[in-house]
Formats: structure tokens, sequence, C-alpha cells
């Protein structure tokens, strides 16, 4: 099991505290990393180049000259886009260059990329010690862990009112990021030389990803169970019609052989006297 060391915030090892397996100790995927990557970085693209066509731009509606007689060439409007000020042919225009991705997919990229800056990852035991808001007093913090005019990632959980400090004291740092523990991504963990953060958030990290992880497995256990209930239906139906046919055709069968029998047991009639002739 991977560990991580804890220190104080002068930079005093205190203890270990160990990371979870199912995120840390899985082999990095770097296929699905590149792929998030890319993903993020399109997405975060606006999109917004706007040209207009030379039947949008203003004006132009009158022919400036006469057809022929004039010795120039022939000109339809003065917004063409041969003409400055016209239209732009093929100019790019609104679009969306967002990219979709599975959510495992995602899930499996963060948890890559995390386990592949374990080396990153500094732990100190929390901020409460941290009493105000200045962003000198932080830096000291960043000098005394060695990490100072660097970039840094601090992610936070913003579940105690030392975090709220510790984000405005940092913020105005050069280098430095402070995220949301729900807002991790591939590109802040990778564009980072160290990852700041505290035991509680770390252990928000892991419960987090183990959650998903449990909830990915039922639901692949009850569409598995599914899939094998659909696939078993049909033999059931089937099963169930060859009974019913079999039902129905057996008094059919035994019709025949009871009506022999009552006819072998009816007693044979006396066949009729002819009748005499009198005279």
């Amino acid at each position: 099991m991977t560990s991580a060391q804890v220190v104080d915030l002068k930079g005093k090892k205190l203890s270990e505290v160990q990371l979870s397996d199912e995120v840390f100790g899985i082999t990095p995927n770097v296929g699905v990393i590149h792929s998030a990557l890319i993903r993020q970085l399109a997405n975060g693209r606006a999109g917004s180049a706007n040209t207009k066509t030379r039947s949008e731009v203003r004006g132009g509606g009158r022919k400036p000259w006469r057809q022929k007689g004039t010795g120039r060439a022939r000109a339809g409007s003065i917004r063409s886009p041969l003409w400055a000020g016209g239209g732009v042919t093929f100019g790019p225009k609104p679009r969306d260059y967002s990219i979709t991705m599975n959510k495992k997919q995602r899930q499996l990229a963060i948890k890559s990329v995390l386990a592949g800056s374990v080396d990153k990852l500094i732990v100190v035991q929390d901020f409460d010690t941290f009493k105000e808001a200045k962003t000198k007093q932080f830096f000291e913090v960043l000098t005394n862990l060695e990490i100072a005019d660097k970039k840094v990632l601090i992610i936070l959980d913003y579940a105690c009112d030392a975090c709220d400090r510790v984000a405005l004291a940092a913020r105005n740092i050069e280098g430095v990021r402070v995220i949301h523990a729900s807002n991790l991504n591939v590109k802040d963990i990778l564009d980072c030389d160290h990852i700041l953060t505290n035991a509680r958030t770390l252990d928000v990290i892991n419960n987090r990803f183990k959650a998903n992880a449990e909830n990915t497995d039922k639901a692949a256990a009850s569409k598995k169970a599914a899939k094998t209930e659909a696939a078993a239906a049909p033999k059931k139906e089937a099963a169930a019609k060859s009974a019913k046919s079999e039902t129905e055709a057996a008094p059919k069968k035994a019709a025949p052989k009871k009506a022999a029998s009552e006819k072998a047991e009816a007693p044979a009639k006396k066949p009729a006297k002819p009748k005499s002739d009198s005279k």
C-alpha cells in the first residue's frame, strides 16, 4: 500500500498516511490521460469567433455602375468579398469545440494522473494554525515546506474556516492555484510541481473514488443479472408453451381410444327378421 508523509506547517514530519490503492496504487493509463487533457483544453475554447458573409454586411444593395460601357470590371455589389469592407468568404462562425468523454474514462484519467503524481504530494496535518489570511504568512509556510517559487496546486475541501483563510492568502502568489477537492482535473495536476493538501481532504478524495468504484460494481452486477434474466426468458417461455401444448394435446389423443372402447362394449344388434308376405 502506498503511503505519504504528513508534516506540519513548518515542514516537520509527524506521521505517515496510507493512500488508497484504488486511487494512488493503480498503473497510470497514459492514453486516457491524453484524451482527458485534449478534452479539457477543447472544452475551454469559447468558439465565439464570427465573420459576416456578403449577405450579412450592411449596404451594397445598389449596383455600383452599369454592366457595360464603363471600361471597368463588372460589379454587382460593393459588399462582394473582392472589395475592401466586403463580406468574408468561408470565415469562422460560432461553433462548439467541446468533446464528450465517458464518466468512467474521466474518473480513470484523474486516478491515473494522481497515481503518477505521488512524488509531488505534500500532506499537512491541518491548516488550523494558520490564523490570518495574510499572503506574506502563507508564503513563509511555502518556504518552510521548500516549495516556494514553484508551481503549487493546493487542494482543499473547504470544511473549515482555515481553508477559506488559506485560499484568500494563496490566491495572490504567483504560480499557486487553489481548487476544491470536487474540481480535480487532469490539466491542473499535470501543470504543477507540487500538490499541497491536508489529511482531511485526502480522505475526501479517497472516499470519493472508492464510492464511485462501489457504485460502478453494483451497476455492473445488476446489469449482468438483468442480461442473464433476459437471456433466460425465451427459454422459459418456450418451455411454458411446450408444456401447455402437451396438456392440450393429451385429451385429444385419449378421445379416440375412449370412443373405440365404448364401441367395443356396446352389445351387438340383432338382425331384423324379414317380413312375410301374406296373401
